[in-house]
């Protein structure tokens, strides 16, 4: 088996310059937004994680407010966010399948041969558009769930413990999701598989390691990539059991770090 080479076309041609990144940004840009699937996932992440809260808050204020779940009361004002995650992923998947199905990862490895400038404008573009998009879902989210838990007492502020850092944590946690299917993606290059393995990982196995026995099995819990990143977007875990906060994502960064570097060199040695 050889090693691939690509051809830079613009190589020894008088007058043409090669793209810059700021160059490859706007051309990943202009693709991530042109394609139908961006806006319909954008208006369903907004929807299922705002709304949902809006829902949960509205639905369950009156059970909240006789203090039986304690201080995880407060955790509900970002609870669609455990839903919108799957739309991230979703999305996530597609920035990196979608062109491989399509056959316009040619194209794009051809106008820029420079795979490393590829993959970071696309990761740019895909975890910047999440982050904003998942903490502005968040805000309304809570904006609107808290005002049916403030009617019965219960409301929480911007200035309550933890509060702030789940707002701004559901933005970060979703561009981390977000970048780990699009990584996975470039490892099986298929958007079906890329979805079923992610989603299980997240939302199958990251539940069920709950059932192995011992301290071991409550690290493997805890060290799920679900599981330790999820914890900075929610004011108070459900599960107390789960790493701190910060700590829970640093692991839930370095763990995404991993994929994405096997996904980079995946691409570096293999054709488009």
């Amino acid at each position: 088996m050889t090693d691939t080479v690509t051809l830079d076309p613009h190589r020894h041609v008088p007058g043409v310059r090669r793209p810059g990144f700021a160059a490859t940004l706007r051309a990943e840009w202009i693709k991530f937004w042109t394609v139908r699937s961006t806006p319909w996932s954008v208006v369903a992440l907004v929807v299922l994680g705002a709304g949902l809260t809006v829902l949960v808050c509205a639905t369950s204020a009156d059970d909240l407010a006789d203090g039986s779940a304690g201080e995880a009361a407060g955790s509900f004002i970002t609870w669609g966010m455990t839903i919108a995650q799957i739309t991230a992923i979703v999305l996530g998947a597609l920035v990196v399948t979608s062109e491989y199905g399509t056959g316009m990862i040619r194209a794009t490895l051809a106008a820029t041969p420079h795979r490393g400038r590829v993959l970071a404008a696309k990761f740019a573009v895909l975890t910047g558009t999440l982050f904003v998009v998942g903490t502005v879902t968040a805000v309304l989210g809570y904006l609107g769930g808290n005002w049916f838990l403030a009617r019965e007492g219960i409301g929480v502020g911007l200035e309550d413990d933890g509060v702030l850092r789940a707002l701004l944590g559901s933005g970060l946690y979703l561009a981390g999701i977000g970048l780990f299917a699009a990584a996975v993606g470039l490892l099986v290059r298929h958007t079906a598989a890329a979805l079923a393995i992610v989603l299980a990982l997240v939302l199958v196995v990251g539940n069920m390691v709950l059932l192995l026995p011992g301290a071991w099995g409550e690290w493997v819990t805890k060290l799920m990539p679900g599981n330790a990143g999820s914890v900075v977007a929610t004011p108070v875990s459900f599960n107390p059991d789960l790493l701190e906060p910060w700590t829970g994502f640093a692991v839930f960064c370095a763990e995404v770090a991993v994929v994405v570097l096997a996904g980079y060199l995946v691409l570096r040695r293999r054709d488009a």
